[in-house]
C-alpha cells in the first residue's frame, strides 16, 4: 500500500480541521473550536485500483507560516494551502506564505485550496480568484462536502505518479 503525508495550512479560522472532518468523517459542525498543535488521522483511498493511506495533517492557523514549527510539515509529499474566500486578510500574504513552504519543502505538491464557497455568490468568487492573480486548485466548501473528496482523490493520484 502507498502512503502519503498531507499537511493542512492556512491562516486561522479558514476551515482547515471542517475540511479534515468532512474529508475523513462526512462530518461537519458549525461550533468553532481552534486547533491546538497538530491533529493527525489517516484514511485509504481507492485510486485507479490501487489503495493509497493518507496521513492527515491538520496543524494549528497562523497568518504567517514561518510562525508554524517547521518540524510538522517534514515529510509531507503535498500541502494544502487553504483560503477563506470570506477574508481577504487570510491569502492577503499568500506569496511569501507559498515561497516559505517551497523552500523546505521543494518537492511537495502544493494544492491552494478557496474554502467557504457556500457562504459567497459566484460572481464574488470569481472575482476574488481573479483579484488573487494567483492559480487556485480547488473551490470547496467544507459544509456542503463540495469539492472536497476530489481534492483529496486527486492528491492521491498524483501522488502515485511520483
Amino acid at each position: 500500500m502507498h502512503s502519503t503525508k498531507v499537511v493542512l495550512t492556512g491562516s486561522y479560522g479558514v476551515g482547515k480541521t471542517s475540511l479534515f472532518n468532512q474529508f475523513l468523517s462526512k462530518n461537519f459542525s458549525d461550533q468553532y473550536l481552534t486547533t491546538i498543535g497538530v491533529k493527525v488521522d489517516k484514511k485509504v483511498l481507492e485510486v485507479n485500483g490501487q489503495s493509497i493511506s493518507i496521513l492527515l495533517w491538520d496543524i494549528a492557523g497562523d497568518q504567517d507560516q514561518q510562525k508554524v514549527p517547521s518540524s510538522y510539515f517534514f515529510g509531507a509529499s503535498a500541502i494544502i494551502f487553504v483560503i477563506d474566500l470570506t477574508r481577504p486578510s487570510t491569502y492577503s500574504n499568500l506569496d511569501e506564505n507559498l515561497k516559505y513552504l517551497k523552500t523546505i519543502l521543494p518537492n511537495a505538491q502544493f494544492k491552494i485550496v478557496a474554502n467557504k464557497k457556500d457562504l459567497v455568490q459566484e460572481s464574488e468568487i470569481l472575482k476574488i480568484i481573479q483579484d488573487l492573480n494567483h492559480d487556485i486548485d480547488l473551490v470547496t466548501s467544507a459544509k456542503t462536502g463540495e469539492n472536497v473528496e476530489e481534492l483529496f482523490m486527486t492528491i492521491g493520484l498524483e501522488t502515485l505518479s511520483l
